[in-house]
């Protein structure tokens, strides 16, 4: 069993492990596993190891936060001498000169960064398989780990590393969070925006414990105080299981996984109730325009010719929508008004992560758009609205399917700032209900 990220760092600071062999353990894990799990995209074994000795000499090594903690970043972080391929050829491949504001604050914090993991192209799908590999599912790798940060969660349920660092544009964070038994935060838009995706895109962290997403969470945003998960006080919950608008069926498992962690949470003191947002029609149009015009404004740097089959068509579509207007602030304005009426009431909604599970892993980079569109859109109807508004929202596991023995999650959303809030609710639910940390648990 890997160590948990606040155990490595804290051995590493008081003297009891050094950086480089946490580091050589790690690689070795990957060296293992990663040929069936298909995490990363490349791996930094060398470099690694060598800042792993560089952190091991800092002066102020007793007081980093993530010391010698080997971390995973998604392959759309900048990193000095590498290059984000946002699982593309068709994209520039010349090594940063310099490391962007995430690889940076990880390193700051004594983070030794051992690899970029697997993402879908221009991270449009929650499904992360390239030309030369596909992120599985540790818990059954004959299903996807999810996307579009499927390689890091991938990485972090197989305990190859104890975090990984993700972006969540329409719940890519979330889902592969749900789907490999993670927890896995998607902060406010006011806290860790990426900029992507016009505002909907954010950074954030991946973990097996509250802890350690609270911890990545806190060097991520550069907020020390994040790190630190208070017991909430009284809060009110809504719970709703009826994916917004569209009204789906959502499977049994999945549903029950909320009404078990309303009992947990009633059983804290809260005060739980069925309730949710009233949602406006208009919303579904708003948010999709901008999944689709998102990576269609990305595309530009791209040589259009060598993207994916569906890829194209998705960036076709996104510049139809763009061009027709569809990215209007009052439609996100409307959806934001309708939010804050619900929040004025309940202080947490509670509801499912994911309205389907997971698809089979395999080759979706070879398929046709609508082929990726339909599963795409079937089990994310919970996530991409959060995004649209800019509310904070957490994944947390919940148990096991008895059928599949895929884990099943709830998600819960709060108001801007509240991501304190979400972190405190979560750790409840992880003393009420602990989960495995890792499939190899």
């Amino acid at each position: 069993m890997v160590l948990t990220a606040v155990e490595i760092a804290a051995s590493v600071r008081a003297g009891k492990l050094d950086p480089v062999q946490v580091t050589e353990e790690a690689l070795e894990r990957i060296a293992a596993a990663d040929g069936v799990v298909g995490a990363f995209r490349r791996v930094r074994a060398e470099e690694a190891v060598k800042e792993a000795a560089e952190v091991a000499a800092r002066p102020d090594l007793a007081s980093l936060p993530l010391a010698g903690v080997p971390v995973a970043v998604k392959d759309v972080t900048e990193i000095a001498g590498e290059y984000a391929s946002h699982g593309s050829l068709a994209g520039p491949s010349s090594p940063a000169a310099a490391d962007g504001v995430i690889a940076a604050r990880l390193r700051a914090a004594g983070a030794v960064l051992v690899g970029l993991t697997r993402v879908p192209e221009l991270c449009i799908w929650p499904m992360s398989d390239t030309p030369d590999g596909i992120a599985r599912n540790p818990w059954d790798p004959t299903y996807a780990s999810g996307g579009s940060s499927g390689g890091s969660a991938a990485a972090v349920a197989a305990g190859l590393v104890p975090l990984a660092h993700g972006s969540d544009g329409m719940g890519s964070v979330r889902l592969p969070a749900a789907m490999c038994g993670l927890v896995g935060l998607k902060p406010g838009a006011d806290l860790l925006s990426e900029g992507g995706w016009f505002g909907m895109s954010v950074h954030g962290p991946l973990a097996t414990t509250v802890a350690d997403t609270a911890l990545l969470l806190s060097v991520l945003a550069g907020e020390p105080s994040l790190a630190v998960v208070e017991p909430p006080a009284s809060v009110r919950i809504g719970t709703s299981t009826t994916v917004p608008l569209l009204r789906t069926p959502v499977p049994k498992e999945l549903t029950a996984a909320v009404s078990t962690a309303a009992g947990l949470l009633a059983a804290q003191g809260h005060a739980v109730t069925p309730a949710a947002p009233r949602y406006p029609a208009t919303m579904v149009l708003g948010m999709t325009a901008r999944w689709l015009a998102g990576p269609a404004a990305q595309a530009g740097g791209f040589d259009f010719a060598a993207l994916q089959k569906r890829t194209r068509a998705h960036v076709r579509a996104g510049r139809l929508a763009e061009r027709a207007g569809l990215i209007r602030e009052r439609t996100r304005d409307r959806w934001i008004s309708r939010a804050k009426e619900f929040f004025s009431e309940y202080d947490v909604l509670l509801t499912p992560t994911l309205s389907h599970w997971p698809v089979k892993a395999g080759r979706w980079h070879e398929r046709g758009w609508l082929t990726n569109v339909l599963p795409s859109t079937r089990l994310a109807g919970f996530t991409g609205q959060w995004n649209f508004a800019g509310y904070p929202a957490i994944t947390v596991p919940a148990g096991r399917s008895a059928v599949s023995g895929l884990p099943t999650s709830v998600q819960l959303v709060a108001r801007p700032g509240e991501e304190g809030l979400l972190l405190g609710l979560a750790a409840q639910l992880e003393q009420a209900n602990p989960w495995p940390r890792t499939a190899r648990s």
